[in-house]
């Protein structure tokens, strides 16, 4: 133990008495059975507990201890470190990794790629589809549909050259 709690409280006949740290030891060397006893520490002080108690309280205890390892390992903070020189929380957080004109240009294409997808044909669409869209490997699609994956592979090569032609003649 790191430090000496201030008072210890055991069970005796279904009341806590108090006992101060140095009274706890010497019953403990003078009596075994205190071996046995389980405590938890609550505001500088150890009380005695149940099993069930002591495996909850050490259970949420690591419990927590790991979350916080996780909260540093991926660089989370706490929203409340937010706040302005009088104290109040910020309303909004300036993401400075994000590049408002990518984010533009990107949504743009986006918009374009959906206009030109009802252009496909049938078979063509549903290619796309099962590989952009389902998430499907090259495989798993031609196996959907009969023919080898290299085939897959080239259809997918033609049919995005074709995407990109009819977007570029949209500009």
């Amino acid at each position: 133990m790191r430090y000496a709690p201030r008072k210890v409280y055991i069970k005796e006949s279904s009341d806590y008495v108090e006992l101060s740290y140095t009274d706890f030891c010497r019953r403990r060397q003078a009596d075994q059975s205190y071996m046995d006893k389980l405590f938890i520490p609550v505001q500088g002080c150890l009380l005695e507990v149940v099993r069930e108690q002591y495996t909850d309280f050490y259970r949420d205890k690591e419990r927590w201890r790991y979350l916080k390892k996780l909260d540093t390992s991926h660089k989370l903070l706490s929203l409340e470190g937010f706040t302005d020189s009088e104290g109040k929380v910020l309303d909004f957080i300036v993401d400075e990794a994000v590049d408002v004109a990518e984010t533009v240009v990107h949504t743009v294409m986006v918009d374009r790629l959906k206009a030109a997808l009802p252009l496909l044909s049938s078979s063509e669409q549903t290619l796309i589809n099962a590989i952009f869209f389902e998430e499907l490997s090259e495989r798993e699609v031609g196996l959907r549909l009969g023919v080898t994956q290299s085939v897959v592979n080239k259809r997918k090569a033609k049919i995005l050259a074709k995407l990109r032609k009819i977007i570029e003649n949209k500009i």
